[in-house]
Order: structure tokens, then C-alpha cells, then sequence
């Protein structure tokens, strides 16, 4: 049996260790490096049952930075985001429509432009309905639709948010 002096059996855990170091290194650059699927916003979200979304007013889904709409039997998802400047449009109840508080941009009840300095309607995500419930894709956004004819005949039912504030 051949006996290891000090100096060698040192040497060899040293580099045992480093080796040890560098294989977990490897292993988390791989984890953090490799694609997986996208959870929370920027992916797929788990929302409600399609008979949730009410057939008047909004459904806030807030893990999808979005509402849920229902406009003539088809279910809607539109950002919260506003197309002009990227403030947060609130969903005002008194009036009936989407008001964006930073500069005053209007949207109906389905996301179309009203009034204000926005460009277009209100940004949109595909959605799908798997086992029962909705998915909201917010990795993806589509454009709102360009200003113009109105597809539904919604009018504004009272005061605007913005007004009863002040």
C-alpha cells in the first residue's frame, strides 16, 4: 500500500474541490441560460371561467396587467397600458369607458379610441380557453384598432373619473 505524503494528498483535494466549483458553476450558468417557459406576465396566464367576464363592464385581471371584456358573446382581453405614453388606463365605472389619467385618452368599453392624444384603441392579447378557463398570452400584443367607426353603440353614461375628482 503506497502512502500519500501530505504535500500530495493536499494537492489532489484542492484540485478535487476546484473541480467540484467548477462543475457547480456549469450546472448553474446551464439553469440560468437555458429557455424555459414563461411564468407571470410576459407568458400564458391562468385567468377565470369564460362565464366570469360580466356581459357589461370589466373584469380586471391584474396578474395579466389586463381586463377581460365581453363584447357581443366574444371574449376580449386589452392591456391596461395606454397606446400614447404607457400610463395605466383605470376602468371608470361612472362613465361607462377606459380613461388614461396621465393625458387624458378615452377608449369604449372594447378598447376603440375616443378622445385624447392616444394614437389607436387600446392594445389587445390573444387569448384561449383550455379546460374551462381562460389564458391570457401577454408575451404577445397586438395594436388597437386605428381610430374610427365605433363597433359598438355604447355612449358615455355619466361623468368621467378624472371629473368627479376634482
Amino acid at each position: 500500500m503506497r502512502i500519500l505524503k501530505r504535500r500530495q494528498f493536499l494537492s489532489r483535494m484542492w484540485g478535487a474541490g476546484s473541480a467540484l466549483v467548477a462543475l457547480a458553476g456549469a450546472w448553474t450558468t446551464w439553469d440560468l441560460l437555458r429557455p424555459g417557459e414563461a411564468k407571470g406576465f410576459g407568458g400564458n396566464i391562468r385567468t377565470v371561467d369564460p362565464r366570469a367576464v360580466p356581459d357589461t363592464g370589466v373584469l380586471e385581471i391584474p396578474a395579466a396587467r389586463s381586463y377581460l371584456v365581453n363584447i357581443d358573446g366574444e371574449i376580449r382581453a386589452i392591456s391596461r397600458k395606454c397606446p400614447h405614453l404607457g400610463c395605466g388606463v383605470a376602468y371608470c365605472e361612472s362613465s361607462g369607458q377606459f380613461e388614461c389619467a396621465c393625458h387624458g385618452s378615452a377608449f369604449n368599453r372594447a378598447g376603440e379610441y375616443r378622445t385624447g392624444p392616444a394614437p389607436r384603441g387600446m392594445d389587445r392579447h390573444p387569448l384561449e380557453i383550455i379546460d374551462g378557463l381562460i389564458y391570457i398570452d401577454t408575451g404577445t400584443v397586438g395594436n388597437g384598432p386605428a381610430p374610427g367607426p365605433q363597433t359598438i353603440d355604447e355612449p358615455v353614461l355619466g361623468p368621467s373619473c378624472s371629473e368627479e375628482a376634482h
